[in-house]
C-alpha cells in the first residue's frame, strides 16, 4: 500500500523578511559543536544524529547581525537548548522537575561549580551562561533568566501531559506552546547588546508582536516536525495532532487549517509592525531592530527546518520546494 503524501503549507510565501546568515557561522559552528560534544551527553550514534541538525545554522540564520562574540553565544544557546529539549522529551514529571531545578540553579549561580555526578545539563547551563553574561547587557540577562524559567516550567508541564497522554485543545495548547517552544529566551538574545526599558517591552504592540512571532515559529516547527514525531508516537504536543483531535480532521485537513491560521497571524503581524510606536531617542532604533529580529526568527526557523537534517534528512531542500512528504510508518520508541 503506497504511503500517504502530505502537502506542507507554504506559510511564508508572503513573509517579507528574506533569509540572511551571520558571517561568523563557520567559525562559531566549529567552536560551539566542539563545546557541546565535550559534555558527552549522548552516545556516538546519537551524537552523529544530533550534529546533523546543525544548530549553529539555526543560530546564524536567527541572529545575522550579532558580532562574533554574540554569534558564539547564540550558537551555544542553540546547542544547549536542544540538548535540554532532547533530554526532557524522555523525562517523566519528576525527572523533568529535577532537571528544571538544576538548570535554574546553574543559571542563577554561573560561577559556582556544579555538584559531582549531576545531570550534564547543569554544567552545560553554567558554562553557557558564564560566557553569555560577558557580553549581554543587564536588562537582556534579566529577561533571559526570567523567560527561561517560564520555558523550563512549561517543559515540566509538558512532561505531565505526556505521562497522562493528554491532548489539549487549540487555545490551551497555543498558550502553553508559546513557552515550550523556547522563543522568549531566544528573543532575549536578540536584544543581547540593547538596553530597552521594561515599560517599552511591556507596550501592548511589542507584546503582541512577540506573541505573533512565537505563533509563527510554533506553526512552522509543528508542521515540519509532525511526521517524525507521529512516527515515534510522540506527537501529542504538536499542533497538527491537536487540530486533528479537536476538529476530527485528517492530517492534510489539519495542516491546511493550520496554514490558514498562519495567514491570519501574518496579516495581524504586518498591521501592527507598520504602526510600531516611537518612544524618542536611540531606543527607537533598538526597538525596531528587536522587532525585526523577532520577525526574522520566523523565517530563520522555517529555513533551518528544511536546510538541516533534523526533520527531513537529506531531502529537506527538495521538500522545501515541492512541499510534499510521505507520511512515515509508525514505529515503537
Amino acid at each position: 500500500m503506497p504511503a500517504e503524501t502530505l502537502l506542507i503549507p507554504d506559510t511564508l510565501r508572503s513573509w517579507p523578511w528574506p533569509p540572511h546568515i551571520n558571517p561568523n557561522y563557520a567559525i562559531c559552528k566549529e567552536e560551539s559543536s566542539a563545546w557541546c560534544e565535550a559534555f558527552n551527553a549522548c552516545d556516538a550514534k546519537a551524537q552523529k544524529v544530533f550534529n546533523l541538525c546543525d544548530f549553529s545554522l539555526l543560530a546564524s540564520l536567527a541572529y545575522p547581525l550579532l558580532n562574533k562574540d554574540g554569534c558564539r553565544v547564540a550558537c551555544d544557546w542553540m546547542y544547549f537548548v536542544f540538548l535540554v529539549d532532547d533530554h526532557t522529551d524522555l523525562s517523566n514529571t519528576e525527572s523533568a522537575q529535577n532537571q528544571s531545578d538544576i538548570l535554574m540553579d546553574a543559571l542563577r549561580n554561573p560561577h559556582t561549580p556544579r555538584p559531582a555526578n549531576e545531570w550534564v545539563g547543569g554544567e552545560a547551563a553554567r558554562q553557557f551562561w558564564e560566557n553569555a553574561i560577558r557580553t549581554m547587557t543587564p536588562s537582556a540577562q534579566r529577561r533571559f533568566v526570567d523567560t527561561f524559567q517560564q520555558y523550563i516550567t512549561s517543559v515540566v508541564q509538558q512532561a505531565t501531559d505526556r505521562e497522562a497522554r493528554y491532548i489539549r485543545n487549540v487555545h490551551s495548547y497555543m498558550l502553553m506552546r508559546r513557552d515550550t517552544i523556547g522563543s522568549r529566551p531566544a528573543f532575549a538574545i536578540c536584544e543581547m547588546h540593547m538596553n530597552i526599558p521594561d515599560e517599552i517591552m511591556a507596550h501592548p504592540a511589542i507584546v503582541r508582536l512577540s506573541d505573533l512571532s512565537t505563533d509563527g515559529i510554533i506553526i512552522s516547527n509543528d508542521l515540519c516536525s509532525y511526521n517524525v514525531e507521529q512516527a515515534r508516537g510522540d506527537d501529542n504536543h504538536n499542533l497538527v495532532t491537536v487540530v486533528m483531535n479537536q476538529y476530527r480532521m485528517d492530517v492534510q485537513d489539519a495542516m491546511d487549517w493550520i496554514g490558514e491560521l498562519h495567514g491570519k497571524m501574518v496579516d495581524e503581524f504586518m498591521e501592527i509592525w507598520r504602526t510600531v510606536p516611537t518612544f524618542g531617542g536611540p531606543v527607537d532604533r533598538e526597538i525596531r531592530t528587536y522587532v525585526d529580529g523577532m520577525a526574522n526568527w520566523v523565517r530563520a526557523n522555517s529555513s533551518w527546518a528544511f536546510e538541516s537534517q533534523r526533520y527531513f534528512g537529506k531531502e529537506g531542500v527538495e521538500i522545501m520546494h515541492t512541499r510534499t512528504v510521505e507520511l512515515l510508518p509508525k514505529r515503537s520508541l
